[in-house]
């Protein structure tokens, strides 16, 4: 192991450069500053650094307080420019990895940042790459990137992947409860890692190489997409067969091993398990495998948007009312309960297809005052009795826990509740997923 490097982690002098300050890198920059070490977070988009610099939080899981105090203090320093990264010991990528299309990885950020870090790259600097990304990405894309000016992975500079595993919106396991898991592109490269991480997180868990750690992130979120595909589907195949199906998983879920409980929604959102499972599928149909567990739960998830659309036409025509003349009100637009993201929330999908049917759509959240996202522009209304009043129909997509539900069961007309909101409770206005 690099003696000198190693040196200054444990004395928490190394310099540390955070690259890209969104929900992920923030948390590591906050922390890594917050135990002593001195942390320039860097991006491109110049509203982020100004709000760092100015000492405020754009991330639900930091509070202003910590940035502002790492800010003060002068720990934490972010900016636009890259220059910075030639003075850094550690540097730390956490950059968005979309897709192009529904099926292909678009891994552009990770290699315009790698491209960037390597006029700056000098030795004995460690590279953790955190964004979530195909197996392979660091040893096959990164490494030969990072040594096209003569500097050697293993011997001139250290590289890893560490998977980003953070949860937005869990109070109970913030980035320092997570266990981290790490694999090194050599075992040098890991160990630094590890004792960096080791510094700000309790417990982490070594993996035998990069590929594996990359892979580790994959079948974590995989997992979740299948399961909640499969959800669905058994949610649309009891409704089908008139059996409650929140009942049935809330029976399952009395087995104390071999069951772990999946709910069934509009489908899923945010950027990791809609994306994530995707990069995987489209790795492995290069090694000549199709993977029909993720095409067949990505497909199923992407559709329950539609399929809930097509339950609200029902429900009005039941109450003589067409979906073109329908006055509905959708609850919650974020794509997780009391998180304030809308990354590719199924919410946002359901009201595009209500309105692209015609139906006169409004909603209401208790955190998200506007929507101006492709065709939606929308201020939240009050939720109040005489609003509630005048809608065909209320449709609970997310279930905030700052929404008076007593409130839009007494005055609505009818409501759609694909949360389970209104367990137990047997209501003839009250239509279930």
């Amino acid at each position: 192991m690099s003696s000198m490097l190693k040196n200054k982690i444990l004395a928490k002098k190394a310099r540390l450069a955070v690259v890209g300050l969104g929900y992920v890198g923030l948390p590591l920059a906050v922390n890594f500053a917050k135990v002593g070490f001195k942390v320039f977070g860097l991006d491109k988009d110049a509203d982020r650094v100004g709000q760092v610099n100015k000492c405020k939080s754009y991330i639900l899981d930091i509070p202003t307080a910590e940035v502002a105090k790492v800010v003060h203090n002068g720990r934490l320093e972010a900016r636009t420019e890259f220059d910075v990264l030639s003075t850094v010991d550690v540097i730390i990528v956490c950059v968005p990895t979309p897709l192009k299309r529904k099926y292909t990885p678009d891994i552009s950020y990770i290699v315009d940042a790698i491209k960037t870090i390597r006029k700056f790259l000098r030795k004995n600097t460690l590279i953790i790459l955190e964004s979530t990304t195909y197996p392979g990405t660091t040893e096959e894309l990164i490494r030969p990137e990072l040594e096209k000016d003569g500097l050697k992975a293993g011997k001139d500079f250290f590289l890893s992947f560490s998977p980003e595993r953070i949860d937005p919106g869990n109070k109970k396991y913030d980035v320092t409860r997570i266990t981290k898991v790490v694999g090194g592109l050599t075992p040098e490269s890991g160990e630094l890692t590890k004792l960096l991480y080791g510094k700000i997180i309790k417990k982490i868990h070594m993996v035998s190489s990069a590929k594996a750690a990359e892979m580790t992130k994959l079948l974590e979120n995989t997992f979740r997409i299948i399961n909640i595909g499969w959800v669905n589907e058994v949610a649309m195949m009891s409704r089908k067969m008139g059996i409650d199906v929140w009942e049935v998983i809330d029976a399952a879920n009395t087995k104390p091993f071999g069951f772990m409980p999946f709910y069934p929604g509009l489908g899923v959102g945010g950027h990791c398990i809609p994306d994530d499972p995707l990069y995987l599928y489209w790795k492995a149909k290069h090694h000549g495998f199709s993977s029909k567990f993720i095409k067949l739960s990505a497909d199923t998830n992407s559709q329950m948007p539609y399929y809930a659309a097509d339950r609200i036409q029902d429900i009005l025509k039941r109450k003589k009312r067409t979906i073109g003349r329908a006055k509905l009100l959708v609850l919650g637009a974020t794509y997780k309960k009391d998180v304030k993201d809308l990354r590719k929330s199924p919410s946002l999908k359901l009201i595009e297809i209500l309105q692209d049917r015609r139906a006169q759509v409004d909603y209401f959240d208790p955190i998200i005052p506007y929507l101006k996202i492709g065709k939606i522009d929308l201020a939240s209304v009050e939720l109040a009795p005489n609003t509630v009043r005048k809608y065909d129909c209320v449709i609970i997509a997310t279930d905030h826990t700052n929404v008076d539900y007593k409130l839009v069961l007494k005055h609505a007309r009818m409501i759609y509740d694909l949360r389970n909101v209104y367990r137990g409770r047997i209501d003839k206005k009250i239509e279930k997923l």
